[in-house]
């Protein structure tokens, strides 16, 4: 009863959003390319298909945009049944036993929820996404690090990751881990703390951690390309804006990859791409800076 509830309310909601973006007046979302050429989702779906990767960078709490995921997996998925595999930054690799556990039917989904560290919105947001992939054999990856470990290098420096066991140091990317601190939004990122204002260590401390949490995502979606020929991973923006972060470092992993990104952006206006958000990704998702959030 629960699938085909969810079924029909995911069926519901596309419907409702099909008529409410041919509103001229108040479209539900407007896609561009990356040099703010407004295109269709079709034209998007077409492009994404001959992708070795698809990276999707969401706004954690944009209603819109998971209900955008889950059509998207549908789609792809549909299209190249048996092609894909699914990757998720809201699963710390830690969790990759508990979730292999749930989608073979193995576990009840009451133990899911309680031993894997399931984020606060994850029946709303995530769970659509866990439950297609297990109605239909798709194998899902768990990219993130554990959080502990990004939070020990934030506070302690990327050398203490050495003094790891062997165990703790496979749910992660392996070590050293190369860190270009200039990149662009690793440089924001560190001047938004006062980097060069008294604080640099620290900056460059959680730089560090955001790029453990990048380059293990990364690690974590080759492992997956052995296992099925194509994936999509789905991620903060922040991970993949401009074509950095999980990007350079699957690059430096498989350079062969064919990439393509997805960011998704809140505008006041959705007739044309703000300079801000142009080149962002491959596709820009544009939504009304007011809708629904989730939380």
């Amino acid at each position: 009863m629960r699938t085909i509830a969810l079924a029909v309310y995911f069926t519901l909601l596309s419907v409702v959003m099909q008529v409410y973006a041919q509103d001229k007046d108040k479209p539900a979302y407007v896609i561009f390319d990356a040099k703010g050429k407004q295109i269709t989702y079709g034209t998007m779906l077409k492009r994404l298909e001959a992708a070795d990767v698809v990276l999707f960078g969401e706004q954690h709490n944009n209603s819109l945009a998971h209900w955008l995921e889950w059509e998207l997996l549908r789609d792809l998925t549909t299209a190249m049944p048996g092609t894909y595999a699914l990757g998720l930054e809201m699963f710390e690799a830690d969790d990759q036993l508990i979730l292999d556990e749930y989608l073979r039917g193995q576990i009840k989904e009451s133990y899911f929820l309680k031993e894997a560290k399931v984020w606060d919105n994850y029946r709303t947001d995530y769970r659509p996404l866990i439950e297609w992939a297990k109605q239909h054999n798709i194998p899902v990856w768990a990219t993130n690090v554990p959080r502990r470990y990004a939070h020990m290098v934030a506070h302690l420096g990327p050398a203490i990751l050495d003094s790891l066991p062997a165990q703790a140091k496979a749910w992660m990317a392996p070590l050293p881990i190369t860190i270009d601190q200039e990149l662009r939004g690793y440089s924001q990122m560190r001047e938004m703390m006062g980097g060069n204002h008294g604080q640099g260590m620290q900056a460059t401390n959680f730089v560090a951690a955001q790029a453990l949490k990048d380059a293990t995502m990364a690690y974590f979606i080759v492992q997956a390309l052995e296992q099925k020929s194509k994936l999509i991973h789905y991620h903060g923006s922040f991970h993949s804006d401009y074509h950095e972060g999980i990007v350079w470092y699957l690059r430096r992993l498989r350079p062969g990859l064919r990439l393509l990104t997805i960011s998704c952006v809140e505008q006041e206006q959705l007739k044309k791409l703000e300079e801000v958000h142009q080149e962002k990704a491959d596709f820009i998702i544009v939504f009304p800076a007011g809708m629904h959030k989730s939380y």
